[in-house]
């Protein structure tokens, strides 16, 4: 039996790579952006368990004998969920929203075998945007370049993206996507990894 990852996640990967977990990883075949529109009633938390189990689930009920990890990530400020920019001029706009102010990220992250859920987690964290000006956005756009259209936030915490915060509160894992602790917890019980 294997473990696969229901991401292309670049992040995630490494995370599971770092942590000694073997894997194969799968893009699930569905669209997250029909999925959000189909379900827009939904909390950050809702949305964020839904697509998680979405990926793992459409990964599972092809790979039935596998564990599947499906993992997702919704960024809210106040009541509105944010979407990934789509442009670099969408990052500056989504950077100067952000700034100033207290934005959540929630993520969460299933496991299935056979197309069932076996289990499921959610957490999240706290991230507090120090008030930005004009010319350090525009630098820090300049030194990320495309990379800030890949994340939410339009940053990585991981690299020049800790410029812009004052004060996170919530686990590092959780920030970059993937709950780690907790689902090393689930794989030992699950008899997936060595205990």
């Amino acid at each position: 039996m294997a473990i696969i990852l229901a991401s292309t996640s670049t992040i995630r990967r490494q995370l599971l790579i770092n942590a000694g977990i073997e894997h194969q990883t799968r893009r699930p075949n569905l669209d997250e952006e029909d999925l959000k529109r189909l379900n827009l009633e939904f909390t950050p938390h809702q949305l964020a368990q839904y697509l998680a189990a979405a990926k793992c689930v459409s990964i599972s009920d092809e790979e039935l004998e596998h564990v599947v990890i499906g993992a997702d990530q919704v960024l809210s400020l106040g009541t509105k969920i944010l979407n990934k920019p789509g442009s670099v001029e969408e990052a500056r706009f989504r950077l100067m929203e952000l700034s100033g102010s207290t934005h959540t990220l929630t993520s969460a992250i299933c496991c299935a075998r056979a197309g069932v859920v076996m289990w499921s987690y959610r957490d999240e964290a706290k991230l507090t945007m120090r008030p930005l000006s004009k010319k350090f956005v525009e630098t820090y756009l300049e030194l990320s370049g495309d990379e800030v259209i890949s994340s939410v936030g339009a940053y990585k915490l991981e690299g020049l993206g800790i410029q812009l915060f004052e004060e996170i509160k919530g686990d590092y894992f959780t920030i970059l996507g993937l709950p780690l602790i907790p689902l090393l917890s689930f794989l030992r019980s699950a008899g997936e990894i060595p205990v």
